[in-house]
């Protein structure tokens, strides 16, 4: 049984930073994503990371300011995310796949509970 849970969520002001995390318990060895949703806009993909980590994808709009990491040996997902903006608010949703590079949630089998993200300006 494959477990996600998603910490770090909050309130932040524009220009400032938070970090996310994702707690994997059960199977190992996933590419791990983040993805965020609105209620204008599908959950879309922002970042990912391969196993070894030698692999990683930002999204255009996170690129520069978010960036993602894992320790495998606690088998937990990072992202650290600067420089917000108003746009960032969004739920926030870790997610292990199997292959690199899935975009589309329905190629996702596991999935956190979502932590929210709210940029105030």
């Amino acid at each position: 049984q494959v477990h996600l849970e998603e910490s770090g969520g909050g309130l932040a002001q524009a220009g400032g930073s938070l970090r996310l995390t994702c707690a994997v318990s059960g199977r190992t060895r996933f590419v791990m994503s983040w993805f965020r949703q609105t209620t204008e806009k599908e959950r879309e993909l922002i970042s990912a990371i391969s196993w070894y980590s030698e692999k990683t994808y930002y999204e255009d709009s996170v690129k520069g300011r978010f960036t993602i990491s894992r320790d495998r040996t606690e088998n937990t997902v990072y992202l650290q995310m600067n420089s917000l903006k108003r746009e960032d608010t969004a739920v926030y949703y870790c997610a292990a796949g199997t292959s690199w590079l899935l975009t589309t949630p329905q190629t996702y089998a596991w999935w956190g509970q979502g932590t929210q993200v709210t940029v105030s300006s």
